[in-house]
């Protein structure tokens, strides 16, 4: 879903050339240490003394089951930390150090004695234990995937957009070659006058809001009374390979705005943003209004960056010259492809979601179990490269959108800061792609006259399942705080010291929100649409069965 900086000194000394310094006296204290600990390790060999492991991946008994096992794994372990420390005894700029740590990390999740046949006593036992089934599972499940060009991370066979996933009742009720604009059936006899538009991140397929109807968040929104519409992006190909990110606000996101108040005959909209989503949508409503045009009674805001000036570890992905060869290649036409996507994302846990089904799925010969969100996360989508080229340049590596009245769009400088409606912005605490210090600093840029206006709201977990945590699941739980965000001796650190925390899901909390900014109630609509805009064909709709290529 989002990505990389500011430009600042070590960011632009990051894509040249240094040599790499460490201080001796530091050096040699890092490897007397390391040799004193492998000293004592192996002793412990001699001595068939099995030393204790503290990591889940070597967390099964079988690692315990011999000292050799047992010793590759702490030798490993010790070696790790070694190679850690050396890195951060190396004296570059932060910018070169952090790309330094990712590498050197990705080296070493890799050469994990977990991850090889030879040196893995739980899938060697697993091929004795099932006579060599589980080798022959493995080596199945390793020829699909290699077909497939990723790892599987769930059984895509359980499930299917439109019929257990992406099944709350609705239809399509505008579309155009960026997007479909999707309106619910109500399920209450009576709505809110003002409706919701949600606006999710073109990088994914829209249905992480819809996925079944125990964890739906659109099916939330509308049994509690709301008429709720959403984007679905088209998943790009050649016909679109030269869309820009001006015309996914023009087109996409104020287009969406027009028909949804067409629709609900309301002047203003609620309306909410995911991720990338939420960048375009505030972009959007900068650019309304730059031009006289205030079309939100309220903005929420999920894990979304506004100001990008610490984008935590995807930053390792962007400096100048990755950004120029990518605009070379497809900055004037051409795809960025969801495949690649995944792959980068990916990364960034590598032992989580690379590494652990390496070891599942074809060593230990175990089929990927069903789960929707990792059902969905493998549903990949491709981008404009013009649009991601866009966006690459002005908010990852120069942090522009920010630049209040001084940078424009479609022609217009734009001010986040005029937006001066209520905003109820929601981060969650161990999110690594959007770091949730990053999300909070929405709060000084959002109504900047009025920032009692800003409302914040920390969920516990990371960028997907904090975010998806229904009520009905009694899971987890989520901070707030009675002083409004976003004053000017405020911070995200002292806002966390002086919050409160809630047992639950974070939904309930966002209603209560948004009841207020929704006007009277009123009779459902016995239909969709209106005479202008009529129902094209039922939801979940074309596009977003489209699959990346």
């Amino acid at each position: 879903m989002n990505k990389p900086e500011s430009p600042d000194p070590s960011a632009s000394k990051a894509s040249m050339h240094f040599d790499p310094v460490i201080d001796p006296a530091t050096a040699a204290e890092l490897q007397r240490r390391y040799a004193q600990e492998f000293t004592a390790l192996w002793q412990q060999m001699l001595t068939a003394q099995v030393p204790p492991v503290a990591d889940r991946r070597f967390a099964n008994p079988a690692w315990q089951s011999s000292t050799l096992h047992a010793f590759n794994a702490a030798s490993y372990l010790l070696n790790a930390k070694f190679l850690a420390e050396m890195a951060d005894a190396i004296q570059v700029p932060p910018k070169a150090k952090q790309k330094i740590r990712f590498t050197l990390e990705q080296m070493v999740n890799a050469m994990s004695p977990a991850n090889f046949l030879f040196s893995n006593p739980e899938a060697q036992q697993k091929i004795i234990e099932t006579k060599g089934e589980s080798l022959t599972t493995g080596l199945t499940n390793l020829f699909k995937d290699i077909q497939k060009g990723r790892i599987s991370q769930s059984d895509e066979s359980a499930f299917e957009v439109g019929r257990n996933v992406a099944i709350t009742e609705g239809a399509v009720i505008f579309e155009n070659e960026l997007f479909q604009l999707l309106q619910y059936k109500p399920l209450t006899a009576t709505v809110y006058e003002r409706p919701v538009l949600l606006v999710p991140p073109c990088i994914n397929k829209y249905y992480i809001l819809d996925l079944q109807p125990h964890n739906s968040f659109v099916r939330y929104a509308v049994e509690q009374g709301f008429t709720v519409f959403l984007v679905s992006w088209r998943n790009a190909d050649a016909s679109i390979a030269g869309a820009t990110w001006d015309d996914y606000i023009e087109k996409g996101v104020l287009q969406a705005i027009d028909v949804v108040q067409a629709i609900s005959a309301q002047e203003k909209i609620n309306v909410l943003g995911f991720c990338v989503g939420g960048t375009l949508l505030t972009s959007a409503l900068a650019l309304a209004c730059a031009r006289g045009k205030k079309p939100a009674a309220s903005l929420t805001l999920l894990t979304t960056f506004l100001d990008f000036s610490d984008t935590g570890i995807l930053n390792v992905y962007i400096d100048e010259e990755k950004v120029k060869e990518t605009e070379q290649s497809i900055g004037h036409g051409g795809l960025m492809k969801g495949l690649d996507f995944n792959a980068a994302f990916a990364s960034l846990r590598s032992n989580e979601l690379i590494w652990n089904y390496v070891t599942s799925h074809y060593l230990k010969g175990e089929n990927p179990a069903p789960f929707d969100m990792l059902y969905w996360n493998a549903d990949s989508t491709n981008l404009p490269g013009p649009m991601y080229c866009w966006y690459l340049r002005n908010t990852y590596l120069e942090n522009n959108l920010k630049q209040l009245d001084k940078f424009k769009l479609a022609g217009k400088k734009i001010d986040f800061g005029k937006i001066d409606v209520p905003s109820f912005i929601y981060a969650s605490r161990e999110d690594h792609i959007v770091p949730w210090t990053s999300a909070y600093a929405s709060t000084h840029i959002l109504n900047r006259k009025k920032p009692q206006q800003n409302f914040f709201v920390l969920g516990a977990s990371g960028h997907i399942a904090g975010v998806i945590n229904p009520p009905s699941s009694s899971k987890r739980h989520y901070w707030i705080n009675d002083k409004a965000a976003g004053g000017n001796d405020d911070d995200a650190l002292s806002w966390l010291a002086d919050a409160t925390e809630v047992a639950g899901s974070w939904w309930p909390a966002w209603i209560d929100f948004l009841k207020k900014q929704a006007g009277k109630q009123i009779k459902a609509p016995d239909k969709v649409g209106n005479p202008q805009f009529t129902a094209i064909e039922a939801a979940p709709g074309r596009y977003v069965k489209v699959k990346a290529s």
